[in-house]
């Protein structure tokens, strides 16, 4: 990987594969963002929405898994046309300016003000676990706070792409499979699930006492708005607008043929690699709800505060039996722990960049990126830990977190917009079907945003 990812030069260009299994070989940014998509959203709001609605919400999480992915590849086709990141694009729109930073920008950043309150819910979940284990719980709360913040620092300030990319792999496949066999052993207990349960899930109701938890889980599984942003970045130090190559000064001639050509060719690779990512968190989204509505709905069980881990573990010992709790918590400790790496890698990148965009450090030169990756990558971890150490409501952080991220996907669907209506080549527009997927995407999320306003402000009952 070359030192600087995010410069365009001629020297780094490279065709993009044609063979299925030749492309199968670039895939990577869609591991990392399933590592952060695949944790709390799964683990926490998933669940918690299986437990209070049962069957009846599956809809909602299958419509909130598939509904996003257009507008995610839209952010990443532009990453791979233009080279340039997120909050370079997010500069670069229309509209009003505070300072040197277009107003998505601050609003991005009040915003994520509330996300710290998310991670910190999965700090406190890791800390958790290690206190269900009798031999550890003796350190205390606290210690183990602390110390799931200062492990999650160290591997993110000294991880580069390639680290995190394997680690995310890792993770995904030992919790999909962890998951999908314990959804497997349920149906030889007394909650085993029938056909006629998930056929329920699809009649698209939802009722009125569980909407904010709805609208909640809405933001927060599936891609979600910070993770669509974060995309940019995976891509750019993968290499996909490296080999694209800069663009030509003109927009005809042969130059300019060839490397349209050659930039469809990694789109190509860009959308197998969302697919692939999609197909994973829906699959794994689709159990966690199953696990929730099955057994903690049917058992009156809602997770919250301290005990949402030993709650949780019900699922486990229910389906598997009393043995199963230890392998639970492993699980949920592999689960919790890859949203929070992931997370935090997204977020050193997120923010720093956000900063150079203001004037704080500048982002595109190697050793200012380093520094601020790195003091992001401890300061980050140690807030996340204060707060969860202040509320000690993991499940209603991450909530609170999904609701700010239905915000955040307000400002994706803006720029997204822009993107597509105006600054795309129109060579990579994308066909019919792409268009209306697009509309689509953007119509429903800001449908959801609106209600949760109006939820928010007394609007709606």
């Amino acid at each position: 990987m070359e030192d600087n990812p995010y410069q365009l030069t001629d020297r780094k260009i490279l065709e993009p594969p044609t063979k299925f299994t030749g492309k199968l070989r670039y895939l990577g940014p869609g591991f990392i963002l399933s590592a952060s998509i695949v944790g709390s959203g799964e683990l926490i709001a998933t669940t918690l929405l299986g437990a209070e609605a049962g069957f009846v919400c599956l809809w909602v999480i299958l419509f909130s898994c598939l509904v996003k992915v257009t507008l995610q590849l839209e952010f990443g086709k532009h990453a791979i046309y233009t080279g340039r990141t997120t909050m370079q694009a997010l500069n670069d729109l229309p509209g009003p300016r505070l300072g040197k930073g277009h107003i998505s920008i601050w609003a991005w950043l009040l915003i994520m003000s509330f996300k710290f309150l998310q991670v910190g819910g999965i700090v406190g979940g890791v800390a958790l676990i290690f206190m269900q284990i009798p031999a550890l719980a003796e350190f205390g709360l606290t210690w183990w706070t602390l110390f799931t913040a200062l492990v999650v620092a160290t591997i993110v300030s000294v991880g580069r792409y390639g680290l995190l990319e394997k680690l995310s792999l890792i993770m995904i496949g030992l919790f999909t499979i962890f998951t999908l066999i314990s959804v497997i052993a349920l149906q030889w207990t007394d909650n085993a699930v029938s056909g006629a349960e998930v056929l329920s899930g699809l009649d698209f109701q939802l009722p009125a006492a569980v909407i904010l938890v709805a609208v909640g889980a809405f933001g927060i599984t599936g891609v979600g708005g910070d993770e669509i942003m974060a995309y940019n970045y995976w891509l750019l130090e993968k290499g996909y607008a490296s080999h694209t190559g800069p663009r030509p000064g003109w927009t005809t001639g042969e130059a300019h043929r060839i490397w349209v050509k050659r930039a469809r060719g990694w789109i190509k690779v860009m959308t197998l690699d969302a697919i692939a990512a999609m197909v994973c968190y829906t699959l794994v989204t689709v159990l966690f709800y199953i696990l929730g509505a099955a057994i903690l709905h049917r058992n009156g069980l809602i997770p919250a505060k301290t005990e949402l881990i030993t709650q949780l573990g019900t699922i486990y010992t229910e389906s598997l039996g009393p043995w199963a709790y230890g392998i639970f918590l492993g699980g949920a400790l592999v689960v919790l722990f890859s949203t929070l790496f992931s997370a935090l890698a997204a977020w050193t990148r997120l923010f720093s960049d956000s900063f150079s965009q203001l004037g704080w450090g500048d982002f595109q030169d190697p050793d200012s990126r380093k520094k601020f990756l790195t003091a992001c990558a401890f300061i980050f971890p140690s807030i996340w830990g204060i707060l969860f150490l202040t509320f000690k409501a993991p499940g209603l952080m991450v909530i609170i977190g999904g609701v700010a991220s239905a915000g955040i996907l307000l400002i994706v669907v803006y720029a997204a917009i822009i993107m597509h209506r105006k600054w795309i080549p129109r060579e990579l527009q994308g066909g019919q079907f792409y268009r209306i997927a697009f509309v689509l995407s953007a119509l429903a999320i800001v449908t959801v945003a609106a209600i949760t306003g109006g939820k928010a402000l007394g609007w709606i009952g």
